[in-house]
């Protein structure tokens, strides 16, 4: 594995009997890069995260994540990884420090680091009035950028956001993304899949699925020069029409 490669896939396939939900696809993905992970619904972009977090064994192909196997270092990955899925990740019913907490403990911190993570995280976040409140009263907003810095926690060598602003307002979805500058500015790897094309543009390189399998893979600059177009809309559209 190339020291700069955070993840690293070689023909990776995940196969349920003749259908190929993920076939033979390779690429790799750079320390510190924004990385946009895009396909329509049923692309087999799920299925793909599923065998690169460790939660799915691939059928055949071969990758590594943050310097650990698929097959045999599953548990590994797990460890050095953040995670946050569209359905929000945290206890609607636990307090915005207790979440913090919880999740410390998860990630195997001690609790003093855990104590500095969670002052740091409330303070940068401005929730010193609302610490105590329970999660499920926040706002959709508040609650994404919240499940995003606790998935950093750990400083893991990469963070995999499956749809992270699904259903948020314009405003919020710009905050979001700062969010992520800011991590990967620090040297931390962002895997991200968005239905928003325009999501796509602040990416430092997209890949697209479709079928199955990558269909196009590039900075969006180069996407847009190679298909033509002047959007990543068009890019997708023209690829899906195909």
């Amino acid at each position: 594995m190339k020291e700069e490669n955070v993840i690293e896939a070689e023909e990776l396939t995940k196969a349920f009997g003749d259908f190929k939900a993920v076939n033979a696809i390779s690429f790799e993905v750079k320390k510190g890069e924004i990385f946009g992970f895009l396909g329509a619904n049923g692309a087999g972009k799920t299925t793909a995260i599923k065998m690169l977090i460790g939660i799915s064994k691939p059928s055949s192909g071969q990758a590594t994540v943050a310097g650990f196997d698929v097959y045999t270092q599953r548990e590994s990955i797990k460890k050095n990884i953040g995670y946050m899925s569209q359905k929000f990740a945290l206890y609607d019913d636990l307090t915005v420090k207790e979440n913090i907490t919880f999740f410390g403990g998860i990630y195997g911190l001690s609790r003093a680091k855990i104590k500095e993570k969670r002052e740091q995280l409330i303070s940068e976040l401005g929730l010193e009035d609302i610490s105590n409140k329970l999660v499920g009263s926040l706002p959709l907003g508040w609650k994404q950028k919240l499940s995003f810095s606790v998935s950093l926690l750990h400083d893991p060598k990469i963070v995999f956001l499956d749809e992270p602003t699904g259903g948020v307002d314009p405003i919020t979805r710009r905050q979001f993304w700062e969010m992520i500058y800011k991590a990967a500015d620090r040297g931390t790897t962002i895997f991200v899949t968005t239905h928003y094309m325009d999501e796509a543009e602040y990416c430092d390189r997209v890949s697209i699925m479709v079928e199955g399998k990558i269909e196009a893979l590039d900075t969006p600059k180069k996407l847009k020069e190679q298909f033509k177009v002047d959007s990543m809309n068009d890019v997708f559209l023209k690829l899906a029409r195909e």
